[in-house]
């Protein structure tokens, strides 16, 4: 079973708590885009087998969102962090990194 910890409120949640919200740093289009960039944004998706990064509500829990990086395959999560930030923090990257030295990176 998939277990996240909640960056907000600390608790250790199940998958059962949580929500999905899909692909997390997406850059959003709406009203007065392009038709090509808004069906990308709808509905092009990574899913990559191994790391990804994903968005996630703790759901019975504070309710906020956040988002996580973990391996699709294998459910290994390395880390979490808040939903405001812009990118994965250095630290999180260089761990997993560390722990995939074949890795080609974030974007």
């Amino acid at each position: 079973m998939l277990t996240l910890t909640c960056p907000y409120c600390g608790v250790k949640a199940e998958e059962t708590e949580l929500a999905p919200g899909y692909e997390a740093h997406l850059k959003r289009f709406g009203a007065g885009s392009s038709d090509d960039d808004f069906e990308g944004y709808m509905f092009a998706r990574k899913n990559p087998k191994g790391v990804h990064f994903e968005r996630w509500r703790h759901a019975y829990g504070c309710g906020k969102w956040f988002l996580a990086a973990r391996d699709t395959a294998t459910l290994e999560v390395f880390g979490t962090y808040p939903a405001q930030s812009k990118e994965p923090p250095a630290d999180l990257i260089a761990k997993i990194k560390a722990k995939r030295p074949g890795w080609e990176g974030y974007k």
